[in-house]
């Protein structure tokens, strides 16, 4: 199948990446056998602006792409983080090409106003979007043109290669990376370890407290060297709802603490994640795992097999055809729940 797959590609990030959902879905695209082209709209914009003035660009992005669409010939478009490109634009591919199937994926949070209007918007002209919010917090889109689809951020092998369960030193216990400076949830929950946690718990917040992030290569190796994670969103208790930092945790073997309103006890099997509520019980989970490297790696381990098994990107990038596209599913998706 010949897929136009329309998102950020970081381009102009020259290999210091984030790690990109919107890479992870080419990746296993191309691994079930498809012709995928990639147009990444920002770095047109930018590429074809004055000056490299992204904002001056956009109107030629939209154009670029309706001339990639022209010359590919695709039977589906996905369109992911893609604000550059209009609706309009999408239209005028399916008046060009009458069968195509056009695919809306987002995976920014619900909490965020301007996302939820981003999917509305979009929903008006796709046949299927994908939102990794779980099922309950898809039905506020209802009524238009897109079905709709909860899709899980996804592990790849390629990307998560390592296995801190086989491990015996470490240079961190805990790890929690962000760049958020907001009065946030999680932000309280870091502070309150902070203050809390033994002094043997050597606990590294890369982008808090006025620390610089880590990207790229040195997000990889501070993941390889550390032998637990937190998994914060800046707001919780989303249904299925968590940013990608969850798979790239456990993807590579750290035991993961996450919060337990999303319910995703209710997806993973016993064992694997580590749920807490409040503060405090966060706080006494730490202290029981770093004490316990036994239960900690069991746990561990069966999370990264798991996640491995059913959240790749191979099996990913399947369900969003087959979903999109309306056929049979050829796997069990764990997370295939009709909306």
């Amino acid at each position: 199948m010949r897929v136009l797959q329309v998102g950020h590609h970081q381009i102009r990030k020259y290999g210091n990446i984030r790690v990109s959902w919107t890479q992870k879905l080419f990746f296993g695209l191309i691994r079930n056998g498809h012709c995928v082209q990639p147009f990444s709209d920002r770095d047109v914009a930018a590429f074809e602006a004055p000056l490299g003035i992204r904002e001056l660009g956009k109107g030629a992005s939209n154009k670029r792409l309706l001339q990639t669409a022209n010359s590919f010939e695709p039977d589906v478009v996905i369109v992911g983080h893609s604000d550059i490109i209009t609706n309009d634009t999408l239209i005028s591919i399916r008046k060009q090409f009458p069968n195509v199937v056009i695919i809306g994926a987002n995976c920014d949070p619900l909490f965020v106003p301007d996302n939820v209007a981003k999917i509305a918007h979009r929903c008006e002209v796709v046949d299927a979007m994908f939102v990794s919010s779980g099922d309950k917090e898809l039905e506020q889109f209802q009524g238009k043109r897109a079905r709709l689809y909860h899709m899980p951020n996804p592990i790849d092998s390629s990307v998560e290669t390592f296995d801190v369960t086989e491990l015996a030193e470490f240079e961190q216990d805990l790890v929690f990376c962000s760049k958020a400076t907001d009065n946030s949830t999680r932000a309280q929950f870091v502070n309150y370890l902070k203050e809390n946690l033994s002094s043997d718990v050597r606990f590294a917040t890369p982008g808090n407290f006025g620390q610089p992030g880590v990207w790229g290569r040195d997000y990889d190796h501070l993941l390889a060297k550390s032998k637990m994670g937190l998994n914060l969103n800046r707001q919780e208790g989303f249904h299925w709802y968590s940013s990608d930092r969850m798979v790239q945790l456990v993807g590579n073997g750290l035991l993961t603490f996450t919060h337990a309103s999303a319910e995703f006890d209710t997806l993973f099997p016993e064992e694997t994640l580590v749920y807490f509520d409040t503060e405090k019980e966060l706080l006494d989970l730490v202290e029981e795992f770093n004490r316990d490297d036994n239960k900690r790696i069991k746990w561990a381990k069966k999370a990264r097999e798991y996640f491995h098994q059913e959240m790749n990107s191979t099996l990913y990038a399947q369900y969003i055809l087959e979903a999109g596209l309306q056929e049979k599913y050829t796997h069990p998706y764990i997370w295939a729940t009709p909306v």
